[in-house]
């Protein structure tokens, strides 16, 4: 693939739906729903459903529900044919003007800023899903979660898969399981069909991982090496399999673990961006014997893997950096291991 040399192209890049994809558009049973995409990765997702079902042939919209963090981001979905409903989640009577859509993606979340208002994190990540369930309860749902619910590993182990026992660390990641917890109790009361997205890192060239890495060492400030290797995906791949597990959503529900094949070291993807840059990568701290790993196999077994690799990835991140490309100013803080974000 060619290199990306701005947000336009970003954004196309990102938006581009292969075969497989809109293949499993044209099974969508009525529009596309969309709860509360306005962050990080939902805007990208949204183009991307809105082009698959536009190449599918289908008629059907996509529509997003959410609070939006500005009024730029409504307008820009607007413009390429996404339906928008600014509303308040928290709140039972918004919700109800929200349509009954049969498919729904679930994105709503707080992860930063959660070690000062634990309070609010666990009203957004838990009590939250309960007021969207109760009105959607005859839906198909993928709900993203994260792969922080699972226990710290050893490099060696290739990451939790799906049937390892959860062992959150801190509030945020508890969380994440509460979150879970909520929609495996509404699954199984209501036959609501649902698949718990569990997503670690997923990176778009204005945030994620390599991102944090590579400024560091472009900026000559030092990469901490504390937790010593990741996992991380493509975004545009992450989208493209959110859309494609409505077609596997059940009750009780499916968890899928998403991200890259790739165990990566901290310290390997540093030497890479200081040969890139020519420029001394500056290491601090000695690699911990776990890390916060996923094993997506089953993922890549189903779907296949991601169209991005690895190598293509650290090309991409790495020339961005150098072109001077945008930054959302998001990091990932993948170094921490007490789980205080």
């Amino acid at each position: 693939m060619k290199l990306i040399e701005n947000e336009q192209q970003l954004e196309d890049v990102l938006s581009t739906p292969d075969r497989a994809l809109c293949e499993s558009m044209r099974h969508l049973d009525g529009d596309l729903l969309l709860i509360g995409a306005g962050g990080k990765m939902g805007p990208s997702l949204a183009r991307l459903a809105c082009r698959a079902l536009d190449e599918a042939g289908t008629g059907r919209r996509v529509i997003v529900a959410s609070i939006f963090d500005s009024d730029q981001t409504r307008n820009e979905l607007e413009r390429v044919g996404v339906d928008t409903i600014s509303c308040d989640l928290q709140d039972s009577e918004q919700v109800k003007h929200v349509p009954k859509c049969r498919d729904v993606i679930y994105m709503a979340g707080r992860k930063f800023g959660s070690t000062g208002r634990p309070d609010l994190t666990w009203a957004i990540n838990v009590l939250l899903p309960a007021v969207v369930l109760k009105h959607l309860r005859d839906s198909r749902i993928v709900a993203f979660s994260s792969g922080n619910i699972y226990p710290f590993l050893p490099p060696a182990s290739g990451g939790a898969s799906e049937s390892d026992a959860p062992n959150p660390v801190g509030e945020y990641a508890q969380t994440c399981l509460g979150r879970e917890r909520v929609f495996e109790y509404y699954s199984k009361e209501n036959g609501t069909e649902v698949l718990l997205f569990r997503l670690n890192y997923a990176v778009d060239l204005r945030y994620g991982v390599l991102v944090d890495i590579a400024r560091k060492v472009h900026g000559g400030q030092p990469v901490q090496l504390d937790v010593g290797h990741f996992n991380t995906i493509w975004q545009g791949d992450a989208n493209s399999y959110a859309l494609r597990c409505l077609e596997i959503c059940q009750s009780p529900p499916r968890v899928l673990n998403v991200t890259g094949p790739d165990v990566i070291s901290v310290r390997s993807a540093a030497a890479f961006f200081s040969s890139r840059f020519n420029r001394e990568a500056i290491l601090e701290g000695t690699e911990s014997e776990t890390a916060l790993l996923s094993n997506a196999s089953q993922c890549h077994q189903r779907f296949g893997p991601p169209s991005v690799k690895l190598e293509q990835l650290l090309e991409w991140v790495a020339h961005w950096i150098e072109i001077g490309g945008s930054n959302l100013n998001k990091p990932t803080h993948f170094e921490v291991k007490d789980g205080k974000y």
